[in-house]
C-alpha cells in the first residue's frame, strides 16, 4: 500500500488539449484564471495568483515582506524546508519557536518571549490542514506590528472559525504538489489578502515589471520597476490543476472517508496508551490532508513503521527539525530548547491517505496497524480485510 499515489479524476488531459489547441503554453491564460477565480472564491483572498510551486509562493511572501539582512522571522522548526529557507534567501534569520502538543502547530503563547527588535513577520503552518489559533496569533501580531504569513499548503479547503484558511494572513502559500489534497505535479498559489500588497505581487510574479500595466492600457512599454522573478506557473499546469479544482469537493469527500474510518478503527488503541490519534480544536475544520499517530517513543514508532511495510503498508516519519539541521543551524536560530518538536519528530509516522483508496485499502492499512501492536482490529474492518484476501 503506498503512502500516496497521485490521483487524476479524469478530465485532465482534455484540459490540457484545449489549452494546447488554444495556443497559449506560458502563464496568465484562460486556465490560469479559471484556478485563481476558483482560489479568491474558495477563501476569499483579494488576489490569487498561480506560482510555479508552493516554494515560488514562499518565496515571494518574502520578498513581499520586504525583509532587510538581519530581519527576524518566527516560524515553527516542525515544517518543511522552504518555511525557513525562503525567509533566509532575503537574509532574514528564521527564529525557530517550539509547537503545541494537541495539534503540533506553533505555540502563540511562546510568541513574545522569542522576539527581538528585529521580528518583521510570523509564519504559520497549519499542520495537517488543522488551523493554528489564528486569532490568537493574530493578536500579537497587530501588538507588534507584524506581518502574518500563512504557509497552508496543508491547508486550502479547512478552515478556521468559518474562515478558510489562507485568507486570513497578509499573504498567503498554498502547495499543489502531487502529495497534496488538490495536485498539479509542481505548482502553487500567493494568497494575497491585504490590497495594498496586490500591485506589489502582480509586479514580483511578472518578473519585477509593470507588463500588467501595459494589459490594462496605462502604458505602451512594460519596465523593470522592482524585484521580482519567474513564479508563474504555466498553462500546462493551470489546465490539469482546474480538473482537480472542479472535483474538488468529490476528492474531499473521498479523503474524509478514509480519515474518518482510520480515526474510528484507532479510538480504542489510544485508550489502551499504544498511540494517540490526531486532536481537532472545536472550531477547526480541518480537510483531511494526512492521518498521522504518535507512538510512545521514538524506538515504538520505528519498530510500528518497520512492521507495517512487513505487511506492505508504507507508513513514513515526517519532518526532522530545522533548528537541528545543518542550515537551520547556520541560517535561523531558537531562542531555547524546543522539546515538543523534538518529541513529536521522533514519534509521528503518516498513514497512508489519497483519493482513489477503496474500502479494502483502508481495512487493510487499519488491520495492519493492529496486527503491528499486537491487537485484533475492529471486527468489521477484519472482516472487510478478510473478504479482501
Amino acid at each position: 500500500m503506498p503512502f500516496n499515489r497521485p490521483w487524476a479524476v479524469g478530465t485532465e488531459l482534455g484540459h490540457i488539449g484545449d489549452a494546447i489547441a488554444g495556443g497559449q503554453l506560458s502563464g496568465r491564460g484562460p486556465y490560469t484564471d479559471r484556478c485563481t477565480g476558483w482560489l479568491e472564491r474558495r477563501t476569499a483572498a483579494r488576489r490569487a495568483l498561480l506560482t510555479h510551486s508552493g516554494t515560488g509562493a514562499l518565496e515571494m511572501a518574502a520578498l513581499l515582506a520586504g525583509l532587510e539582512p538581519g530581519d527576524e522571522v518566527l516560524l515553527p522548526s516542525f515544517t518543511f524546508v522552504t518555511t525557513a529557507s525562503a525567509f533566509a534567501m532575503r537574509g532574514a534569520v528564521p527564529v525557530f519557536v517550539d509547537i503545541r502538543s494537541d495539534t503540533l502547530n506553533l505555540d502563540e503563547r511562546l510568541l513574545e518571549d522569542a522576539m527581538t527588535p528585529r521580528t518583521r513577520a510570523i509564519v504559520v503552518v497549519h499542520y495537517a490542514g488543522v488551523a493554528c489559533d489564528v486569532d490568537a496569533i493574530a493578536a500579537v501580531a497587530a501588538r507588534h506590528g507584524l506581518l502574518v504569513i500563512e504557509d497552508a499548503a496543508h491547508a486550502l479547503t479547512a478552515t478556521y472559525r468559518g474562515r478558510p484558511l489562507g485568507g486570513i494572513g497578509d499573504l498567503a502559500a498554498l502547495s499543489f504538489h502531487e502529495t497534496k489534497n488538490l495536485i498539479a505535479g509542481e505548482a502553487g498559489a500567493l494568497l494575497v489578502n491585504r490590497d495594498h500588497l496586490v500591485d506589489a505581487a502582480e509586479i514580483a510574479l511578472d518578473k519585477g515589471t509593470d507588463r500588467r500595466r501595459v494589459e490594462r492600457g496605462e502604458v505602451d512599454r512594460y519596465r523593470w520597476v522592482a524585484l521580482g522573478s519567474s513564479y508563474a506557473a504555466s498553462e500546462i499546469t493551470a489546465a490539469f490543476l482546474w480538473g482537480q479544482l472542479e472535483a474538488a469537493d468529490d476528492i474531499a469527500r473521498r479523503r474524509w472517508r478514509v480519515w474518518d474510518r482510520y480515526h474510528a478503527a484507532f479510538a480504542r488503541l489510544e485508550e489502551e496508551g499504544l498511540l494517540r490519534r490526531p486532536i481537532v480544536p472545536a472550531g477547526c475544520r480541518h480537510n483531511a490532508h494526512m492521518y498521522y499517530l504518535l507512538a510512545a517513543d521514538g524506538a515504538a514508532r520505528d519498530e510500528l513503521i518497520a512492521r507495517l511495510e512487513e505487511r506492505g503498508v508504507n507508513a513514513v516519519f515526517h519532518y526532522v527539525p530545522l533548528h537541528s539541521s545543518p542550515a537551520g543551524l547556520r541560517h535561523g536560530r531558537a531562542p531555547g530548547e524546543l522539546p515538543v518538536t523534538d518529541d513529536a519528530s521522533g514519534r509521528l509516522l503518516r498513514l497512508p491517505l489519497w483519493p482513489g483508496m477503496d474500502d479494502a485499502d483502508v481495512a487493510h492499512v487499519i488491520r495492519s496497524v493492529h496486527e503491528a501492536l499486537g491487537r485484533p482490529a475492529p471486527a468489521h474492518e477484519a472482516a472487510a480485510a478478510a473478504a479482501d484476501n
